[in-house]
């Protein structure tokens, strides 16, 4: 039987899919996509006669039917996922699945929306003398967080952080952080859809984000990034510096 294959599907921007993505999207006949976060302009990569579903409206067991079918009909099936799946993709139950049915999967990664914020933003999460870790996660809702991934404990470090599904809760999120340890007015911003054609940047401290937020009408979909590395201070690295050697320049 065929192979699934799992496509990362980029951030938003439909020319930041991989090649390889790409490749497989244009060879596929049957897509099954996140039609809640994927951008639809990255269907129009797909053959002629591509069977289309929309996974937002399906459950685990209907999109794991539909994957069955398709190797059973020896097509080539494509789950498209939002950014890349490894973050908040839901890859993990789907392959669990597949395995009971003795069905192999690969995997293609896609460019992340977090790194698609920063290039939006044109800015660095790693500045030299200033943060040199990044921490990705996300703020308690309905889905539960490990009591020794709070916010709070994760604030203490003062890193550049970057918190996905977390924008309707920006209050709580800001109170976490503040709590945790980040000063009111460490910088943030919150970046809605990122790379897409109607991407919003929405820049402020800790004291005001969340006002201007909720002016804005964001509560869906967006980035909130976090730290100094947002800030003005920035340190040279050692890389380019004339007095530095190293192996490849003495």
């Amino acid at each position: 039987m065929n192979k699934i294959h799992f496509v990362g599907a980029g951030p938003g921007d439909k020319e930041l899919i991989t090649l390889k993505g790409h490749k497989h999207l244009s060879e596929a006949d049957i897509v099954i996509y996140a039609g809640s976060l994927v951008n639809p302009e990255l269907l129009e990569y797909c053959k002629e006669g591509c069977e289309i579903y929309d996974s937002a409206s399906m459950n685990l067991d209907e999109i794991i039917a539909v994957m069955k079918r398709g190797t059973e009909e020896n097509k080539k099936v494509v789950r498209l996922q939002t950014g890349d799946f490894s973050i908040y993709g839901s890859i993990r139950e789907q392959a669990e699945e597949l395995s009971k049915l003795n069905i192999a999967y690969d995997c293609t990664p896609g460019v992340s929306s977090f790194l698609g914020a920063a290039s939006a933003l044109g800015v660095e999460y790693t500045v030299p003398e200033v943060s040199q870790s990044v921490i990705i996660t996300r703020a308690e809702g309905r889905t539960p967080v490990p009591p020794k991934e709070s916010l709070q404990s994760f604030a203490a470090h003062q890193t550049s952080m970057v918190i996905f599904l977390s924008v309707q809760m920006i209050g709580k999120v800001v109170k976490q952080l503040i709590e945790g340890g980040y000063p009111e007015d460490t910088d943030i911003a919150v970046v809605y859809k990122a790379t897409w054609q109607d991407e919003k940047i929405i820049k402020g401290a800790l004291k005001d984000i969340e006002d201007k937020v909720k002016e804005n009408g964001i509560h869906k979909t967006a980035l909130i990034m976090v730290g100094r590395f947002l800030g003005s201070e920035y340190k040279y690295s050692k890389l380019y510096d004339k007095d530095f050697s190293h192996e490849y320049r003495s």
